[in-house]
């Protein structure tokens, strides 16, 4: 039975392989129905041996955590839903024996709670691959990261990729937050949403979002989805947003 956590889960994964070919350090594998996907950024979620499907075919994704883990980057793996004894175990022969939650929050586009003034979305414009050097440094501030952790992620052309939509909030002249766009047919995904310290609590974060999911309405969305932290939740649910599929990262300790 096709299901909007079974549509929104095939959009994320399809957004994933996308960003590992258009990023420069990019690397992604398939077996079967696991993947090996490999960004060459300093973050674990990001460099993830998975299954896209519910029921997660073991051998398939040890060989796709072979090939993750050989890549000298902190990685993680990832299924959906809650993963059992037999997934635990495998991930505890990888060196991955951290276990945390991950959920997948979803809604129709029609059903979004916009601002009345979101339509003028400022202070957020579209950046473009030549601003990539000042994207991933918002990036880097908004999340609190070391410099450099997130290395050629947003480089080469990645914010100029026809599905991919970069945009930066700016306030006075300064970035103050990044948020990312990545379409898919009759979707979008939200991705990056982060606002720099000093500038939070201002509903810079909303702006931006509202900003990817109008341009993603007008690119002809239906519904759209996005993964989120304890933090960010209550925002994307004010918003309209839902869980819809909890799903399980081991990543190292």
């Amino acid at each position: 039975m096709d299901t909007i956590a079974d549509r929104m889960a095939a959009a994320y994964f399809d957004a994933i392989a996308l960003l590992c070919e258009v990023t420069p350090a990019g690397r992604y594998a398939e077996r079967g129905t696991a993947r090996a996907a490999v960004t060459g950024a300093g973050v674990a979620t990001l460099n993830a041996a998975y299954d896209t499907a519910p029921e997660p075919d073991r051998e398939s994704l040890d060989e796709m955590a072979i090939e993750v883990g050989g890549q000298g980057v902190p990685w993680s793996i990832l299924v959906r839903g809650e993963a059992g004894g037999e997934i635990a175990d495998l991930a505890a022969r990888h060196g991955l024996a951290e276990r945390g939650d991950l959920w997948l929050l979803a809604c129709a586009t029609g059903d979004i709670v916009f601002r009345a003034d979101a339509a003028r979305r400022k202070p957020v414009r579209q950046v473009g691959a030549t601003e990539s050097d000042l994207y991933t440094e918002a990036l880097t501030q908004g999340f609190e990261a070391p410099e450099g952790v997130f290395g050629s992620l947003m480089g080469g052309g990645v914010l100029d990729a026809g599905p991919v939509t970069g945009y930066l909030a700016e306030e006075y002249g300064r970035p103050t937050g990044t948020g990312l766009g990545i379409r898919g047919p009759g979707v979008v995904g939200v991705f990056n949403i982060a606002v720099v310290p000093d500038a939070r609590s201002r509903g810079l974060g909303r702006a931006i979002t509202e900003t990817v999911l109008l341009d993603g309405v007008a690119a002809g969305a239906s519904e759209a989805y996005l993964h989120t932290s304890a933090m960010g939740r209550p925002l994307y649910e004010s918003m309209g947003f839902r869980p819809v599929e909890k799903w399980t990262v081991f990543e190292a300790r």
